[in-house]
């Protein structure tokens, strides 16, 4: 948990629950809008160093036609440490494998992490939603039977890819030659730890849950089962997020395109009619 400045009188507070260091950056540009933001991490990030999978992925980096990473943690446990020879100069002007991202902040490492920007296919700008189902509208008819297509993602406690499968459904029901490979495992954060007591108190004290995932509702709770949320706000960047706050049994659920604008927007709404 990290805040980012001290809470402005009357300002809207929230907190912001994806992981970190993304939350640290969600937090930072929201307190720039004007909004008493707070990072509180409801998924841990643990990066997969010793994967054999992982390495045989990322040697073979220039084999595939498409790369679709799932999300910026991808990206970074994909290029770990280094770890992408591929995209060395002057390799990196032979290889045209292309980049799937389904958003913005996909995009960005990428970008960072060093691939051509003109090698990256994301949904439209203005498309309700930053995800698979986006994502697909553009980059459907690339496809043809036999292209291989490598999706980079979060895996489970033994490091076994998970997440959802519908892209996945969709390359093959059109014969694309899928592959899956985990890059860094998703993990709840301790139980125990003091971001609990910050949650506890946020569940009546007025402050706006954002939440960009529905892992990060299913990991508060676990963590706080006996909670009572009926007194507690949520923005939900996704309707199948608004739809795991509600099931959690939060009081006002907002929907909100998963922009920076829309967010602090919806967040401010929030605060006004309150």
């Amino acid at each position: 948990m990290s805040p980012t400045q001290p809470p402005a009188a009357g300002a809207p507070r929230v907190l912001v629950t994806r992981p970190a260091p993304e939350a640290d950056r969600w937090a930072r540009a929201l307190a720039a809008q004007g909004i008493a933001a707070e990072a509180l991490p409801l998924i841990d990030i643990v990066p997969l160093r010793d994967s054999p999978a992982l390495t045989a992925a990322r040697a073979a980096l220039a084999e595939v036609a498409v790369v679709m990473f799932v999300s910026p943690n991808a990206v970074r446990g994909f290029f770990e440490e280094n770890a992408a020879p591929a995209l060395q100069p002057p390799a990196q002007a032979a290889i045209e494998t292309r980049a799937w991202s389904p958003g913005p902040g996909t995009t960005a490492a990428l970008v960072e992490a060093g691939w051509p920007p003109d090698r990256i296919d994301e949904p439209a700008p203005d498309a309700p939603q930053f995800d698979s189902e986006s994502l697909w509208a553009q980059v459907a008819g690339q496809m043809r039977p036999g292209l291989r297509v490598l999706i980079v993602r979060g895996g489970d406690a033994e490091g076994r890819p998970t997440g959802r499968d519908w892209l996945a459904t969709q390359l093959r029901a059109v014969g694309a030659a899928v592959e899956e490979v985990a890059a860094y495992r998703r993990t709840a954060p301790p139980g125990d730890g003091p971001w609990t007591a910050r949650a506890k108190a946020a569940a009546h004290d007025g402050s706006v849950w954002l939440f960009s995932s529905s892992e990060a509702i299913a990991n508060l709770r676990e963590a706080l089962p006996a909670q009572d949320w009926a007194g507690a706000r949520a923005i939900a960047t996704h309707p199948r997020i608004a739809e795991a706050a509600h099931a959690a049994g939060f009081g006002r659920v907002t929907a909100s395109r998963p922009t920076l604008d829309a967010v602090a927007a919806s967040i401010k709404s929030l605060h006004d009619n309150a």
